[in-house]
């Protein structure tokens, strides 16, 4: 009879062992935490939360770096605009913004220049250490 009271005792368990599913779900949180950051890759843009208004700056104060239709970089620093090559841009850049770290840098890009010149562009001055960079638009009219 005791062997008869053991059997009846072990009943098959309904509940569901959870310890694999815990395993995978970790296993698939590491990997999207690795792969995560190579997904994205670009220029960091601050972008505005609301409507864009004029920005109300000194001359004096904005460093503005332009591209052309034809692929000519200029620099205009308080007014005085130059020709220059992407290389030497990066260097002078990086000049002003060590004696001057607040000023403001701005892009202007033509509208019919390849989007990979102005991007080219912005990378250059975020290497030249430009913290932000924003965009000169026109205004609709």
């Amino acid at each position: 009879m005791a062997r008869s009271r053991r059997r009846e005792k072990r009943r098959p368990m309904a509940e569901i062992n959870v310890v694999p599913y815990i395993d995978v779900m970790l296993v698939l949180l590491v990997i999207f935490m690795i792969t995560a950051p190579m997904l994205t890759q670009g220029v960091d843009v601050e972008l505005p939360n609301a409507n864009a208004t004029p920005i109300q700056n000194d001359e004096n104060d904005v460093l503005i770096a332009s591209v052309d239709s034809s692929g000519q970089f200029y620099l205009d620093v308080g007014g005085q605009q130059e020709t220059i090559s992407l290389a030497n841009l990066q260097t002078k850049v990086r000049k002003i913004l060590n004696q001057n770290p607040n000023m403001s840098v701005l892009v202007r890009g033509d509208k019919n220049v390849p989007y990979g010149d102005v991007v080219g562009l912005m990378v250059a001055l975020q290497g030249a250490g430009a913290p932000k960079v924003g965009l000169v638009t026109e205004p609709d009219n």
